[in-house]
């Protein structure tokens, strides 16, 4: 079985952080989105993948190279267009050949592995297997109907949706798809629909069956899903102490320090990690922080928030419920804020009032 992983896309919903960067590699618990998902692929044992990229392909390649860091062989399938999700497929065509695969958004970010979807898949033989999460706005995703065992309709962001059942981002097929996809016509919006290939499956006797995901499932295209996301893992990692934390500091919770770090006269209450080489100076860090690489706090606190690497916060009263780009500067002006919810791109500078 192979595995291929969808790393293409413009990230509307994340600008301005994804105007330089992919929104695959915005690090949750300062580790890129992607890592995650290929993570998954090589512990169930798919270590054939094909990853597909687009505008962003050059810095996904020197991210993951060759896959021989996470166990995998890894080939990049470079994607015109965003045309759909069954376009991605027509395009790894060379690629899959006739082989079995799954087909993992990079994302897509789901607690627990999919080693038992891979053996669920391999046992039964399905012509596809779709993993499925209950959710309360069912609109704003493909949603899928079942009959007993069996999936009999999918419809894509529905207005008066008939279930609950969301498709999570994670397929795995049987060659055969590629019959189903060469036989769709683009939808409303111009893209090549994977729901409307499975469908085609469906409407053509084949078997399409679900796997209902219990666990954690985050979508993390939107700001506050990543903050979520980045809660949820750093609730899950253990303590980690690489890091230098000077007398007059104080670790409270569960706190990961990684190499090069340094503490001195602050707080940090877990869960929390601070990254490599970033320094924490006279500041607090609330739970569910994460400070990636060689970022600089000093005399400030923050919370719940996600900061990228080569950022720099300085006399700052507080930051929450925020997500701040790279090669960031944030300093204090005249007058201390509350408060403040900042979404900031790459390169910005602030000064606030």
């Amino acid at each position: 079985m192979k595995g291929l992983v969808l790393s293409g896309g413009k990230g509307t919903r994340l600008r301005p952080i994804t105007h330089t960067g992919a929104k695959q590699l915005v690090p949750i618990a300062n580790k890129p989105i992607l890592f995650y998902g290929l993570e998954a692929l090589v512990e169930a044992g798919v270590t054939e993948i094909g990853i597909v990229v687009g505008d962003t392909g050059e810095e996904v390649r020197r991210a993951v190279g060759d896959g021989s860091r996470f166990g995998a062989r890894v080939e990049y399938i470079p994607q015109l267009a965003p045309m759909g999700l069954a376009h991605a497929v027509a395009t790894a065509r060379d690629f899959l050949a006739d082989s079995d695969f799954v087909m993992y958004l990079g994302d897509n970010f789901i607690t627990g592995g999919i080693t038992g979807v891979v053996d669920q898949f391999q046992r039964e033989r399905p012509d596809a297997l779709i993993l499925l999460k209950e959710m309360d706005h069912p609109e704003r995703f493909g949603v899928a109907e079942l009959a007993g065992e069996q999936v009999v309709r999918l419809t894509e962001k529905p207005k008066s949706p008939r279930s609950n059942l969301v498709l999570v981002g994670v397929y795995l097929f049987q060659s055969g798809i590629l019959e189903a996809v060469d036989a769709i016509a683009p939808s409303e919006r111009g893209e090549l629909e994977i729901t409307d290939a499975i469908q085609w499956e469906i409407d053509h006797g084949r078997r399409v069956i679900p796997h209902v995901v219990t666990g954690n499932w985050v979508d993390t295209g939107k700001m506050d899903d990543l903050l979520e996301c980045n809660r949820v893992v750093l609730d899950m990692l253990p303590e980690r102490r690489e890091g230098r934390v000077a007398d007059d500091s104080k670790l409270l919770g569960k706190v990961i320090l990684e190499e090069g770090s340094e503490v001195i006269g602050s707080t940090i209450r877990g869960p929390a990690i601070i990254g490599a080489h970033t320094r924490v100076v006279d500041s607090f860090v609330g739970p569910f922080t994460a400070l990636y690489h060689h970022v600089l706090l000093e005399g400030s606190e923050i919370e719940h928030s996600i900061v990228l690497e080569n950022t720099a916060i300085r006399g700052v009263g507080k930051i929450e419920d925020s997500l701040i780009g790279r090669d960031v500067v944030i300093e204090k002006s005249d007058t201390r804020p509350q408060a403040h919810k900042l979404m900031l791109g790459d390169h910005s500078r602030v000064s606030l009032a």
